[in-house]
């Protein structure tokens, strides 16, 4: 299917300044609103596939196309006149990137890489192959599969949705054989393709992040620790404590050769597990790929020159990237999840008593209404100590969602 020629439609929005490219986002959540940001500011012209006219993105965007990205034909609605379509999700049918991709729109990351970020066993199949560090895993298409592998590994079990999950969802630590048995048979039931790995012995998690342009120049970020609550991360740290240079540059060339090898585009999160092996020599396994800006690259807004957001700009549309130098010794991140009740304090207020004890904190909002345990927004703190920066962060968010300082804060040890 041809798309019509589209420049036309570009050109005739007001959003769009005359002679600079548009920049397709297909998403609307608050990753396509950062973006959106830095957009402005390096005068790119954004236009979103939104499913709603009051997404996080679609609030501050003023070329929104409304639609459902599962559509083959708003994928080509929003994609027509762009210079490239880009993602702030991977959950888009890779059929129908491939068909657009036929028809001469340029799409970056393109399908066959992006593929490797949707389906959790091709991505483990393709890491295997080009010789990264991977838990042992397997399909799991039978009963049979699931508990010959549990045999395999002595019982160690982490049974996985093969597409969709994110967050801690989609993800199961059965603690029997006869559990594993139980968890297959209801979700083959229910039609969900399934994978299993090794549960390791787990240190931290880790984040090494890097950018990749369509020529193939590569820029990687610092190494970050990632902290997990409840499968949802919580704090990236920046960078890693305790992470030696030598560590720290393997891991950034690992990245590097996943995005090489897997042709990715833009922005790249590679989710590591640090862990130890039988001897108990420190070990580094790849966990998870993200192909787009990744919550723990939040941190890159307010401690880098350079910013994630911009640099998957920056290399979708195949321009030079950016310095990734760090503007401070140390950065954190610090998600702000809802409480399980909102408090009554109205949400500027918040931000105002953070700002009066921790006038460096960063808050970013994404434009969301409260529900317990969503991601609305962050807060970022830079500083010269880990401890100390971290318990800030920490700090900050925590009023944020609840409006009260963490218990043991006084006015006394709260910034300073």
């Amino acid at each position: 299917m041809q798309p019509s020629n589209p420049q036309p439609l570009a050109a005739k929005h007001p959003a769009h300044a005359p002679g600079m490219p548009v920049v397709c986002v297909i998403g609307d959540g608050q990753l396509a609103r950062m973006m959106h940001t830095e957009a402005i500011e390096l005068g790119l012209s954004l236009r979103v596939l939104a499913g709603a006219t009051d997404s996080a993105a679609a609030q501050v965007a003023a070329d929104v196309v409304v639609g459902d990205y599962t559509s083959f034909a708003d994928l080509n609605r929003a994609a027509a006149g762009a210079a490239v379509v880009t993602f702030d999700h991977e959950h888009v049918p890779t059929d129908h990137l491939h068909t657009l991709c036929e028809s001469g729109v340029n799409v970056q990351p393109g399908p066959t890489a992006l593929v490797h970020a949707q389906d959790k066993l091709v991505m483990r199949q393709k890491l295997s192959d080009i010789g990264a560090p991977v838990p042992q895993f397997a399909a799991i298409n039978t009963v049979d599969d699931a508990e010959n592998f549990w045999d395999r590994v002595k019982g160690q079990v982490c049974l996985k949705a093969r597409r969709g999950g994110y967050d801690g969802k989609g993800v199961w630590f059965p603690q029997s054989k006869a559990e594993l048995i139980d968890l297959c048979t209801t979700l083959f039931d229910a039609g969900t393709p399934l994978m299993a790995e090794q549960k390791v012995a787990l240190r931290r998690e880790l984040s090494a992040m890097v950018a990749r342009r369509p020529s193939g120049e590569i820029q990687p970020w610092p190494v970050v620790e990632s902290v997990q609550t409840n499968g949802v991360c919580t704090l990236a740290i920046a960078p890693a404590p305790g992470l030696d240079a030598k560590t720290q540059s393997e891991i950034q060339k690992l990245a590097a050769l996943v995005a090489t090898e897997l042709q990715v585009t833009g922005a790249l999160a590679v989710e590591l597990f640090e862990t130890s092996d039988e001897l108990g020599r420190n070990r580094i396994l790849v966990n998870e790929l993200a192909m787009r800006p990744h919550n723990t690259g939040h941190w890159t807004q307010d401690g880098c020159v350079t910013s994630q957001f911009e640099q998957h700009l920056r290399a979708v549309m195949d321009w030079p990237l950016g310095s990734v130098a760090e503007t401070a010794p140390v950065t954190v991140m610090a998600n702000t999840l809802g409480a399980d009740i909102d408090p009554a304090m109205p949400m500027p207020e918040r931000m105002h008593q953070v700002w009066q004890k921790l006038p460096h904190a960063k808050i970013h909002l994404y434009g969301k209404p409260h529900r317990p345990g969503r991601k609305l927004g962050h807060v970022n703190v830079s500083g010269t100590d880990w401890d100390k920066t971290r318990e800030e962060a920490e700090a900050a968010a925590h009023f944020i969602v609840h409006a009260t300082w963490p218990d043991g804060y006084t006015d006394e040890n709260i910034g300073g």
